[in-house]
């Protein structure tokens, strides 16, 4: 399904923060920045993983490692690559982990550590950064989401509750930034087929029944992903904001 992707020249030089960049979706956010001449920044908690995507990836890649549950530590995390790679043009929140949970097994501390992993880190991102964007006279935000919740998908309400959030976060800095042309969008990935989705949980029985919820016949590749978060962070999508951009292959 791999095609002849866009170049977006206006990204070329610009300086992009992203969290979660090590594996998965946001392995190759990493990867689709840097292929386009931008500056590329990122978090994660994997020392092993950032060390082997950066080493095999061409560009200009970064990164710090950190917990972002620990909000200093998501501070100085950021304030490190500034210091190296200059203020964030972009910002990607992309870090996040679906991991299951019984409903009637989540404590008071389970669920704090669910919103602190999925949601929490995004808004303080968004607070550390926004000061340079608005001093640069604009920038792009943007927010992972989720259609596990939009399909009322069970297993992990704790990830699913952070995740509805996300879009009420996108829409409200969307209205608090936008004056200062700074955008604010959520990307909505449905079933995406990273290797912990393959290993975890895509046997074959649920992989058949999930695309018969989808419009489109095909399993979704990270790629199509980290094309969408490039078109919102690319002077093409100059206004767009405060929306949702589904990658979901039409799932209902």
């Amino acid at each position: 399904m791999r095609q002849d992707f866009a170049s977006y020249p206006s990204l070329s030089g610009k300086t992009v923060f992203i969290s979660g960049g090590a594996s998965g979706i946001g392995a190759e956010i990493v990867a689709a920045f840097a292929s386009q001449g931008s500056r590329v920044g990122f978090l994660d908690i994997d020392q092993k993983a950032s060390a082997a995507l950066t080493d095999a990836t061409p560009g200009d890649i970064t990164y710090e490692i950190c917990d972002l549950k620990d909000v200093d530590a998501l501070r100085s995390g950021l304030g490190n690559l500034k210091s190296r790679i200059g203020p964030a043009s972009v910002l990607i929140n992309n870090a996040a982990r679906d991991d299951r949970h019984d409903w009637a097994d989540v404590t008071p501390d389970i669920w704090d550590e669910r919103m602190h992993t999925n949601l929490r880190h995004m808004f303080f991102s968004i607070q550390a950064v926004a000061p340079d964007m608005i001093a640069a006279g604009g920038g792009s935000i943007i927010n992972m989401g989720s259609n596990s919740w939009w399909e009322a998908g069970g297993g992990f309400p704790a990830y699913a509750t952070a995740k509805a959030a996300v879009h009420g976060l996108t829409r409200t800095m969307a209205r608090d930034l936008g004056q200062h042309r700074i955008r604010v969008n959520t990307v909505v990935p449905g079933w995406i087929m990273t290797e912990r989705q393959k290993t975890l949980w895509a046997t074959p029985e649920a992989l058949e029944k999930h695309q018969d919820r989808q419009c489109l016949p095909d399993l979704i590749d990270p790629v199509y992903v980290a094309r969408m978060v490039l078109f919102l962070a690319s002077a093409d999508a100059a206004m767009c904001s405060a929306n949702n951009y589904m990658v979901e292959a039409g799932s209902i």
